[in-house]
């Protein structure tokens, strides 16, 4: 692992996630920019002295002179978005599989060219865009494909949060690299949770954008990237995606809400509540789909359903079931086998490129008061 250190938030749902099953364990780590942290906490983490390291480039060196029983099989990377390009990439060209939080890359340019070398060395890149784990997600993908909607015409997702209400970046960590435009990029709540409701859009439906229409705000005082925003979207095939993502509506949690309309009917979700998903047909009754039901749920929800039915599953397991699959795929991989479809269904490299764009192109459109951009550079 890369990152994760003292006062770090994803850095421990990575390691929970990741050692969920029993498939992965954590064999090595630079967990900080500042050595003494990252000592401390690999000792924290019970790792040995000498896989303990000071930077990422000396642990992709070491790891990659151990015997083959023994190194490293995948680096995840943790860290702000200006540190996820470079040790990824060097972590590719030495041989190793990578597991990166999203968004995948500072800007678009670094996620294509990581895009090129993940093509050039025939590795595997885990992107952790946490949602598209669920099982219930997955079974509303399933359902679309299966035509239960029929050509869908309507998309509504929404992402609002409340934790960056107030200029909180002075004391809180995880919000101060997320506000500067050094760390975090072109965009901020755009690109911290507005990517997330992309890709859930994009997971579900597999509609493919053709343009966009995007409305970025700042509301917080002296705060220099976006803080909420709202992006109109045109699918090619004609349906419409209507987005909005905001971290400044105060008291919100974390209220990500996905409605999806067709011909024949509509489903919706919400994060808060995942163990139920509304499926209601033009002609027929309501269903309310539950988790753990292998008889009325589809083999993806099913082989992404951990506990019996009532009992909830969240976010953990959600990202648990990412990293399950990734492992999965990478054992096979190591076998000389072919990954079935069920282990290869998590968020990759063209996920990471096409969330960057999104980004892009939100931005360039903001800036040119709301204009219609095409997706096509």
């Amino acid at each position: 692992m890369l990152g994760g250190g003292p006062a770090s938030f994803i850095g421990p749902v990575h390691r929970i996630a990741a050692n969920l099953d029993g498939l992965i364990e954590l064999v090595c780590g630079c967990f900080s920019s500042d050595p003494s942290k990252s000592k401390q906490t690999g000792h924290e983490l019970c790792l040995p002295e000498e896989r303990i390291y000071t930077n990422y480039e000396e642990m992709i060196e070491a790891e990659r002179n151990l015997p083959e029983e023994v190194r490293m099989d995948f680096l995840a990377i943790v860290t702000p978005n200006h540190l996820h390009y470079a040790p990824a990439a060097m972590a590719l060209k030495a041989g190793f599989h990578v597991a990166l939080d999203k968004p995948v890359t500072f800007s678009l340019e670094e996620a294509r060219s990581l895009e090129e070398i993940v093509h050039q060395t025939g590795k595997r890149l885990l992107l952790t865009h946490t949602y598209s784990g669920y099982p219930l997600v997955k079974e509303a993908r399933y359902r679309v494909q299966r035509g239960d909607l029929g050509r869908i015409r309507r998309v509504y997702v929404e992402y609002p949060q409340g934790w960056l209400s107030t200029d909180c970046a002075a004391e809180n960590k995880q919000a101060s690299w997320r506000v500067d435009p050094k760390r975090s990029g072109l965009a901020g709540c755009m690109g911290d949770i507005g990517t997330h409701a992309f890709h859930l859009a994009s997971y579900i439906t597999g509609l493919e954008v053709d343009e966009l229409c995007a409305e970025l705000n700042t509301f917080v005082d002296n705060r220099l990237l976006d803080d909420d925003g709202t992006v109109m979207i045109r699918y090619k095939g004609g349906a419409r995606c209507l987005l909005s993502a905001s971290q400044v509506c105060a008291g919100v949690e974390n209220g990500l809400y996905i409605r999806v309309y067709g011909e024949k009917g509509g489903l919706e979700w919400r994060q808060d509540s995942p163990n139920t998903m509304m499926f209601r047909p033009v002609e027929g009754v309501a269903e309310m789909i539950r988790t753990s039901t292998p008889s009325v749920v589809s083999p993806a929800a099913a082989h992404n359903s951990r506990v019996p039915g009532g009992h909830p599953e969240g976010y953990i397991e959600a990202f648990a079931n990412l990293y399950r699959n990734f492992a999965l795929t990478l054992m096979a991989d190591i076998a000389n086998e072919t990954p079935n479809e069920l282990c290869l269904d998590f968020p990759n490299v063209c996920d990471g490129v096409a969330g960057m764009l999104f980004v892009q192109k939100v931005v360039e459109s903001s800036k040119q008061n709301a204009s219609w951009v095409k997706w096509e550079d």
